[in-house]
């Protein structure tokens, strides 16, 4: 189901983050390694923007590599995929965070 909506895409957003805090809240594991036992390709997300909110970008950079990614993808979520004048780019963009994603997940694995 597409959400066209500006304002149902920024409450699907809200009500996704009040969904993580209540899981990090309660101290919940992340689903996918509680039933995969491996760490999912965001594990250390969390702790990244926690060490971001501080200020301590090392400490950040250190708990995912990942994390500047995810404001880029909230954009381009909330503006269609398009970011972007020319389609190929907003495309090359997201295939390059989703390969960056990829890249630290196995190396995380390893």
């Amino acid at each position: 189901m597409k959400i066209s909506k500006p304002k149902e895409k920024l409450i699907t957003c809200l009500v996704i983050a009040v969904m993580v805090a209540v899981m990090y809240g309660l101290g919940l594991p992340c689903p996918f390694k509680a039933i995969f036992h491996i760490p999912c390709p965001g594990c250390g997300m969390t702790r990244a923007y926690l060490s971001l909110l501080r200020l301590d970008f090392a400490a950040a950079f250190a708990f995912h590599p990942m994390f500047w990614s995810v404001p880029i993808l909230l954009a381009d979520y909330l503006l269609d995929g398009r970011i972007f004048k020319w389609k190929w780019l907003n495309t090359a963009l997201i295939a390059g965070i989703f390969l960056g994603f990829f890249l630290n997940w196995i190396f995380m694995l390893i």
